[in-house]
């Protein structure tokens, strides 16, 4: 029996949710509404003190951390796996995912929050919406980064920058006519960085990347695979949500710090 708690547009919900499909599982969509703060009550901090999503429970044993469960997945269900096979070839994916958590995983949090989220805290007072922020075992410090009025200028241009630097990384790596990350064989590596793509494209931020034809063609490759349209079905995307997310789209000139 596997369970998985999550959310529809999360990206870490998301690369699971790509893997559990590639991989062809059976598995229990539990959702967790984040407006209810379902993912801060007691049951769920049972489960995932960590307070975020997603969790996967595997006959009644939690696992947490999105690249983790990816891991575990291809480990308990080795029949079509999305690791390399050699030793070399693993430590190349897992050095591919380490880069992908540390760098633009991090870096689409922060446009996220400024086109969809921060709008839900802008009218609290700030002693409700310090509250918020200590209620989040992990989130806590980029929360009172963030404030109520939302991430500063040099905060999103920072983020753009290592965005942009990951999509030149990869272009590189996908050249001499590779379709994944590590050659012929799609890994949970990709899996890992397809929604980060995906989200920044909703932002109305392609032109990050529209410099990098072979991180182009990859991302247009995955989409075209029925994994990812099973993984990103209606109102997965914040656009969805939030009709007005590109009157705050970051502008080029902001990278280039042109920007008044």
């Amino acid at each position: 029996m596997l369970a998985l708690y999550n959310n529809a547009y999360s990206t870490c919900s998301q690369k699971v949710r790509l893997c559990l499909h590639e991989k062809g599982l059976d598995w229990d969509d539990r959702q967790i509404n984040f407006r209810l703060n379902e993912h801060l009550a007691p049951d769920y901090l049972k489960i995932n003190p960590n307070g975020v999503v997603p969790t996967l429970v595997h006959d009644g044993s939690a696992v947490v951390d999105s690249s983790v469960i990816m891991e575990y997945l291809d480990e308990v269900f080795p029949e079509k796996s999305m690791m390399p096979r050699d030793p070399v070839g693993r430590g190349r994916m897992r050095a591919w995912m380490r880069y992908f958590e540390e760098v633009p995983t991090v870096a689409v949090r922060f446009p996220s929050f400024n086109q969809a989220f921060v709008r839900h805290f802008k009218e609290l007072e700030s002693n409700e919406f310090e509250g918020i922020a200590q209620a989040r075992p992990l989130r806590k410090h980029f929360y009172q980064q963030m404030g109520q009025d939302g991430f500063s200028e040099r905060d999103i241009r920072n983020a753009l920058e290592r965005f942009r630097n990951t999509a030149i990384r990869m272009d590189a790596a996908l050249q001499d006519g590779r379709d994944w990350l590590l050659g012929d064989q799609l890994t949970i590596a990709d899996a890992c960085v397809a929604p980060l793509f995906d989200r920044m494209d909703d932002l109305g931020l392609t032109w990050l990347w529209e410099k990098q034809p072979h991180t182009t063609a990859w991302l247009a490759r995955y989409r075209r695979r029925p994994a990812y349209e099973a993984t990103f079905y209606e109102r997965t995307r914040l656009s969805s949500i939030y009709p007005d997310l590109h009157d705050t789209t970051p502008r080029r000139e902001m990278l280039e710090g042109k920007a008044p």
